[in-house]
């Protein structure tokens, strides 16, 4: 019988024969993988980090390896990470550094579209700590007193999420002129306050939490919704009378835009079953930092809400990047 007098039936099966069996795509990880922190070590980007990495390593089976790629206040690991392939084996590591850039700088040389968010991992709130001299105590006395003295804040520089929430109290919601004082990190920030340099500071937890706890420097106000159970003296915002606010700091891992959805999905799905499990919980707590769970789309959401928010913040109050 010649191929033309074949049923249809029979030449589909005849074709689908010649395709061979399918193959299945291997399971993710099969290699190691690079995660690029964008900021120097032993910054909390870097620490959460490597917690991750040994708990994710043992998990998978596969190395994990932490890479640095400090420069251009986060835009450079950004950039990295951002032209590399996307096959879930490099991953970005940053902090709320990632969404403010985008505003914050003219040219940070990546854009929200170029990423998944593959996990939100832990979140700082944004605490204002004062002088001892001072004979204010509370927020809406220092408002007052700026209205007719010249104060400042100090922070751990220009646009860190600390400093656009001093921006935002002070010049957007208040109309009260505080100036900005960037320091090179929380602690100096901190110091400074301490010994009366600047009466107050913008900090994240971390930067200022034994100072506050050993009564070294005044808890003025925490941007969170409710105080938390480890400052149970210290009010929030929004009990100081000026406005529902919460204000973090996060570390979060970020994926190119065109890796396999089932690949993020993964990766966000073991980091957040590593955290619910509470093995990094006293880690993290060392670096004062309290653990999240998103699922990816969450995740995207929260990147896209902070973005918003603190570019809304640059673009009231005039922030520029040295």
């Amino acid at each position: 019988m010649s191929r033309i007098g074949l049923p249809a039936i029979a030449i589909a099966a005849l074709a689908l024969c010649s395709l061979g069996p399918a193959r299945a795509q291997p399971a993710w990880p099969q290699r190691p993988v690079r995660l690029v922190v964008a900021f120097a070590p032993a910054g909390p980007a870097d620490i959460v980090a490597r917690l991750l990495a040994s708990q994710l390593q043992e998990k998978w089976g596969q190395n994990v390896i932490v890479e640095n790629r400090a420069g251009g206040g986060g835009n450079v690991g950004a950039q990295v990470v951002s032209r590399a392939d996307p096959d879930g084996y490099t991953v970005l590591v940053s902090t709320s550094a990632f969404s403010v850039n985008l505003t914050l700088y003219d040219k940070p040389g990546y854009a929200l579209s170029d990423f998944h968010t593959a996990a939100v991992a832990t979140s700082s709130p944004n605490i204002l700590v004062g002088s001892l001299d001072r004979q204010e105590n509370t927020l809406r006395d220092y408002i007052e007193s700026a209205k007719t003295q010249n104060l400042s804040y100090g922070s751990a520089g220009i646009g860190t999420t600390p400093h656009l929430t001093g921006e935002l109290i002070f010049r957007i919601m208040n109309k009260v002129d505080v100036r900005h004082v960037p320091f090179t990190g929380a602690a100096p920030a901190v110091t400074a306050t301490m010994g009366g340099q600047v009466p107050l500071a913008w900090v994240a937890l971390p930067g200022a939490f034994e100072q506050v706890k050993s009564k070294t420097v005044k808890g003025i106000a925490i941007a969170t919704a409710r105080r938390i159970p480890e400052l149970p003296d210290v009010p929030t915002v929004n009990e100081s009378g000026i406005g529902d606010i919460e204000a973090v700091s996060v570390v979060a891992f970020y994926m190119p835009a065109k890796t396999p959805m089932d690949v993020v999905e993964k990766f966000n799905a073991d980091v957040n079953a590593i955290i619910k499990s509470g093995v990094l919980d006293k880690g993290f707590a060392a670096a004062g930092a309290f653990p999240m769970q998103l699922n990816q789309r969450e995740a995207d959401a929260f990147v896209e809400g902070e973005a918003k928010k603190w570019g809304d913040v640059i673009k009231a109050a005039g922030v520029k990047a040295e």
